[in-house]
């Protein structure tokens, strides 16, 4: 089983607008709104493949139902801490005129410490009986940066951890030896301390990760393609050519397609395939919408994997 570890959910409103003025009028053309969060993200696809999983994290009596519905409807477990206040709102505003979106991101309620005591609690207990815990997203407001390596030693190294943070939470997340991480080029860049524009770049500081005790680093580079290491082999795989409809969800999906390779018993290669096919096949869904089985499958021929 996947226990994923959703600290800050929220709800993706996602609009989509002909062509965006700023400062001036828009005019919403369609809208959708979905209950989201990297840790729920994770944990619809993973089960989407058809692995078990469940989301442990904060949910708020407001407005959380409908994540805790969407959860349920999917066949994901929900055992959630629930906390009075409301669930954040993301909004993302899509121009379809160039394509790009723009995010608008609430912060979160901030949770008490007796609250975050219970999570440290539910973790070690998810610790015993899950093949694989993932930390990944935001914090709430007033939560301590150091608080993922707190709920990685919870663990005890009973299962395999999987982090998916930047900046301090990553760093400090290190500390606690993640099975695996999963940074974009910018975020290795913060990690490394100077960008990573070129593919040597990428290789150097993902090296120095594995020597710092992570097994595997899995990099997102966009429209680069992707990076993995397992400390001996460095393997790069150039983008797919598909249409790009939105990149939201896309580097979840990617966690999730790798510990389907890790659940399948694959190889590096193999890992490394299933994690570039199911972040392929996400960005050809739209708005937060995440990716179907039947796309991520066919996706996986068409990754192709060189040494790098």
């Amino acid at each position: 089983m996947i226990a994923s570890v959703c600290l800050n959910p929220c709800i993706d409103r996602t609009v989509e607008i002909d062509s965006f003025v700023y400062g001036g009028l828009n005019r919403i053309r369609s809208a959708r709104s979905d209950g989201c969060g990297k840790g729920v993200n994770v944990a619809l696809v993973a089960r989407e493949m058809g692995m078990e999983a469940s989301v442990l994290g904060f949910l708020f009596e407001d407005n959380g139902r409908c994540i805790a519905e969407r959860l349920e409807n999917a066949g994901v477990g929900e055992d959630c801490i629930w906390l009075p206040g409301a669930v954040r709102t993301n909004l993302k505003v899509f121009d379809r005129a160039q394509r790009r979106v723009t995010e608008i991101n609430e912060p979160g309620e901030p949770i008490p410490e007796e609250a975050l005591t219970r999570m440290v609690d539910k973790v070690r207990a998810y610790a015993e009986i899950a093949d694989t815990m993932v930390f990944t997203g935001s914090l709430p407001p007033g939560v301590p940066a150091d608080f993922y390596r707190t709920l990685l030693e919870a663990t005890q190294g009973k299962c395999r951890c999987v982090l998916d943070a930047e900046g301090e939470k990553l760093v400090r997340g290190l500390e606690a030896h993640p099975f695996l991480i999963k940074p974009n080029d910018y975020e290795l860049g913060l990690l490394a301390g100077k960008p990573v524009e070129t593919l040597e770049d990428v290789k150097e500081a993902a090296l120095a990760c594995c020597r710092g005790g992570v097994h595997l680093v899995a990099v997102s580079l966009g429209s680069r393609g992707a990076f993995l290491t397992d400390g001996v082999r460095c393997l790069f795989a150039p983008a797919v050519e598909v249409e790009v409809r939105s990149t939201v969800g896309a580097g979840d999906s990617m966690v999730a397609g790798s510990l389907h390779g890790l659940h399948l018993g694959e190889d590096l290669c193999g890992i490394f395939r299933c994690g570039v096919a199911a972040g392929t096949a996400a960005v050809t869904t739209e708005g937060t919408q995440l990716l179907r089985r039947d796309v991520y499958e066919a996706m996986l021929p068409r990754v192709e994997i060189r040494e790098a």
